[in-house]
Order: structure tokens, then sequence, then C-alpha cells
């Protein structure tokens, strides 16, 4: 006699398990399309709102200013202070990056010292824009989503643009955002017309804008102003900044 073998029945766990599959691939795919999206959009519109100013309990003074009205000092200064190889790595700075996990290793244990990275400017543009700040236990959720949008931008925008929103949105000062806010703030002139001094100030800030003095700047701040400034008129004799310039 012959027998047919009936399907077994769904149980509880299988139907949760597809339920929760199939919510987890609806919302990496809607992730995907969504960072897509504004990536594609911010190539050409200025960037709006980051929130990191929506958190800014001091306020937000901006002006945003395209790359052509911003001094050539500028890109040059924050080059030397932020990210020597912008115009020829494509993103990730992997030499800096084994460098700040060993130097903050050695802080951990000895117990001391302040927790530092090695981000590139392209690494902070997209924290910058995308993400959020801080070391607390998020950062680990933070760095994986920083890697996808600096992918990103790498490849849609390209070193002139990212350098463009970089100094628009990157913070130069208390409730201030942006190197033409900046010099507004610090020089009451334009980002169009800093000195390499002056623009080499502003950089060396803004690792630490809240705390970091720009115009009156003593002791580390005014060294490594000092240190920029030299810096930066190598980077523009040897052509450093060329990939923003193309």
């Amino acid at each position: 006699m012959m027998r047919f073998l009936t399907p077994a029945r769904p149980t509880a766990q299988s139907g949760l398990a597809y339920r929760l599959g199939w919510w987890t691939s609806r919302i990496i795919v809607w992730f995907l399309a969504i960072s897509l999206g504004l990536t594609l959009i911010y190539k050409f519109v200025p960037i709006p709102i980051t929130i990191t100013m929506l958190s800014d309990p001091n306020g937000i003074e901006k002006d945003w200013t395209p790359i052509s009205r911003i001094d050539r000092n500028m890109v040059a200064a924050v080059i030397a202070g932020e990210d020597a190889k912008f115009c020829t790595h494509s993103g990730f700075d992997q030499e800096a990056i084994a460098q700040a996990i060993e130097r903050n290793q050695r802080a951990k244990n000895n117990g001391s010292g302040k927790l530092r990275g090695g981000s590139t400017i392209s690494q902070q543009t997209a924290k910058n824009v995308f993400l959020w700040q801080g070391w607390g236990w998020d950062r680990y959720a933070r760095k994986g989503l920083e890697v996808w949008f600096t992918f990103l931008i790498e490849n849609i925008w390209g070193k002139r643009r990212i350098m463009e929103v970089y100094l628009n949105v990157a913070e130069t000062g208390i409730g201030t955002y942006g190197v033409e806010a900046g010099a507004q703030r610090y020089y009451k002139k334009s980002a169009a017309r800093l000195s390499r001094v002056e623009a080499a100030r502003i950089a060396a800030a803004l690792p630490s804008p809240k705390k970091r003095a720009v115009t009156g700047a003593r002791g580390f701040t005014r060294r490594h102003g000092n240190t920029i400034a030299a810096r930066s008129g190598v980077i523009r004799n040897a052509a450093l900044d060329s990939c923003v310039y193309r």
C-alpha cells in the first residue's frame, strides 16, 4: 500500500525565524537605499543640518560656502594638520589606523591619556554628515557605519566634494560650524581671504574646537598651529592638495 508523506507543519520557532529574517532583509534594503540616496543628493546639495549640530546646546552658526570661495591656504592647512595622504588614499589610512591602535593600547595600559583615532578627512566627513560623535558604548556600531559611508562618498562624491563638505560641517568653535563661520568669528573676514597662519590656527583647533583657542592661542595649540603653517607650505609646493583642484 502506497503511503504519502505529509509536510511537517511549521513550528512557532520556524515562523519567528522567518519573520525575523523577513524584517531584517527589509531593514537592510531600506538602509542601503536611503544611505545611497542621501549620498547622491548631498553630492550636489549643501548639507542642511547634522546630528552634531542638532545636539549642540550652544546653538548653530554656519554659512555654507563653495570651495571655490575658500582660500587654498585653508585646504592645505587641514591636509597638513589632519590627513597628509588625503589625495592618495581611498578613504582609509592603514598606517595611521595601526599607529592609533598602538597608541591607544599604551594609553589604556598606563591608565592615562585620551584615546585618539586615526581617521582620515574622508572618515571624519562621513561621521560628521551621517552619524554622531563620541567614544561611548555605541562607537563600534558607529565605526561600522562610518566605513560604509566613507566608501560611498569616496566613490560618489570624489575628493573635491569631500573637502568642500568637510570645510563646511566641521566644528570650528563653540556653536560654530564650517571655516567661513570660523573665519568671520575669529578674524572678521571671509574664508576666501585667510592667510597661511590664520588657516593653520583654525586647523590646529579642529580636533578639539570647544577647548582650543584660535585667536590668542598659547602652548600646544600655538606650537601646533605654527607646525601646520610650515607643513601647509610643503603641501602646496608638493601639490599634495592637487586632487581638490583638478
